[in-house]
């Protein structure tokens, strides 16, 4: 899977925690997105990007320390929902690209402790309709959450910008439903 497409997938979902703040839902992109660390071995050789991907990142015990690591930095009082959240979303990682990797890429999931490699022979190959339809789908749910919460993906980064996006975005839904509603009567 697309790492744009993990980093939505990180966001989105983090926003169903109503009470998390603009940092707490970088740190849900963050979760959704660390275990591709590991794909920095391309950086090195192909040979280590082959050896070393879906091992060093993708498994259990590096999201345990990711997500706990994250949560410890997090709103005291929401540290056990942040760390949960945090953890979960670093298995929505692995399990999107169980499917969204391509075939016979195998996934480590119990790596250092098991080299056993979990393969999903029928994955789709990583540029394929399906990976696309999961970025747009995405990409559209960000809209509505930005539509409607009034924030977007860079809310911490560029405040100025998230701010700009937001009310452009909703200058245009609201001619839309104004051109309807004229349309109508």
């Amino acid at each position: 899977m697309h790492i744009p497409t993990h980093i939505l997938s990180g966001w989105c979902i983090g926003n169903l925690v109503p009470h998390f703040t603009p940092r707490e839902r970088l740190f849900c992109m963050i979760a959704a997105t660390a275990a591709d660390v590991d794909g920095l071995g391309r950086i090195v050789s192909e040979e280590l990007y082959w050896d070393y991907h879906h091992r060093l990142g993708h498994n259990v015990f590096f999201a345990t320390l990711l997500a706990a690591a994250m949560a410890m930095t997090s709103t005291r009082g929401r540290r056990g929902v942040a760390f949960l959240m945090y953890l979960v979303l670093a298995h929505v990682h692995i399990i999107l690209d169980y499917f969204g990797s391509g075939p016979g890429w195998p996934l480590h999931y119990l790596w250092p402790a098991s080299e056993i490699g979990i393969v999903n022979s029928r994955a789709w190959p990583f540029f394929s309709w399906q990976n696309l339809l999961a970025a747009f789908a995405l990409i559209a749910w960000t809209l509505v959450i930005a539509w409607r919460q009034g924030r977007t993906p860079v809310e911490m980064i560029t405040p100025r910008l998230d701010r700009g996006f937001v009310a452009r975005l909703r200058s245009l839904l609201a001619g839309v439903v104004g051109k309807r509603a004229a349309h109508r009567a």
